[in-house]
């Protein structure tokens, strides 16, 4: 196995199995994919073990019981159980293209990690998006998100089949590369020096944090958000709460401050 791919998800079984039928069909399989499970219910482990039984996927179910948001530390249970050296993160409503992994891989080096993106779709394609449409990679194709509903948007070059779009795009993007937590990866050392996600982060710039921390240890950040592709399966965000966000925000501002590299609750205390 060269890479672990940790995927977020809490009570989405349904969008959780779209998103695990695109990494059964990836170009490479050389990868373990672990479930970083924010205490969903029993809908979701059986869905998890069904899928097992009928891909060849390498599934591991990191699972801790439902205390409210806790993204940062499952996560870091889910880093734990990696069995790899380069780590791939991913939410459970982000469907991969079938070049996602390779992609990843391909791009890791030594001193960085990788900045990606999402292709937002509206809930109503989300919704339309069978197995089948995911097998034959429908998803990614723009004549077919267009004729079930897609808007006409600049942004749809993300999905252009010719090769050259995505290397100007990236070239050009003003979008500054940063970690996010639906598409970046880096080396697990690294992650284990950093410490891990801060467990006294909830909703809203969790991500964002991790990535500055590592960027204050020296590494740097490579933009390949029109290189890796998923699209993303629309939902309701009922988590969201102004006094976490600005909490967040104090954490972060105390960081670049600070300058700090090494979360002082992280892996090593879940």
């Amino acid at each position: 196995m060269r890479a672990s791919v940790i995927i977020s998800t809490y009570n989405s079984p349904l969008w959780l199995e779209k998103v695990l039928w695109g990494y059964s069909i990836q170009t490479v399989s050389d990868f373990e994919v672990i479930i970083a499970d924010d205490g969903s219910t029993q809908d979701t482990k059986k869905m998890i073990e069904a899928i097992s039984e009928k891909t060849q996927l390498s599934i591991t179910h990191v699972w801790h019981k439902d205390e409210g948001f806790q993204k940062t530390m499952i996560l870091n249970k889910a880093i734990l159980a990696s069995k790899t050296d380069y780590c791939i993160f991913t939410d459970g409503d982000c469907i991969p293209r079938m070049d996602f992994v390779k992609t990843h891989l391909s791009h890791r080096s030594s001193g960085y990690f990788l900045s990606g993106g999402y292709f937002k779709l509206p809930i109503s394609i989300s919704k339309k998006i069978s197995k089948n449409d995911i097998l034959n990679q429908d998803c990614f194709d723009l004549k077919w998100l267009k004729k079930n509903g897609l808007g006409s948007s600049i942004k749809n070059l993300k999905l252009a089949k010719n090769d050259l779009i995505p290397f100007a795009f990236n070239m050009l993007t003003p979008t500054k590369p940063s970690w996010n937590g639906h598409n970046s990866s880096t080396w697990k050392k690294d992650i284990i020096s950093a410490n891990g996600f801060n467990n006294d982060m909830k909703y809203g710039g969790e991500d964002r944090e991790f990535g500055e921390r590592l960027i204050n240890a020296g590494m740097k950040a490579r933009q390949i958000r029109f290189y890796a592709i998923c699209v993303h399966l629309e939902h309701k965000r009922g988590y969201v709460n102004k006094d976490v966000l600005d909490k967040n925000k104090d954490i972060r501002l105390k960081t670049k401050i600070e300058k700090q590299t090494k979360t002082p609750n992280g892996i090593q205390e879940v």
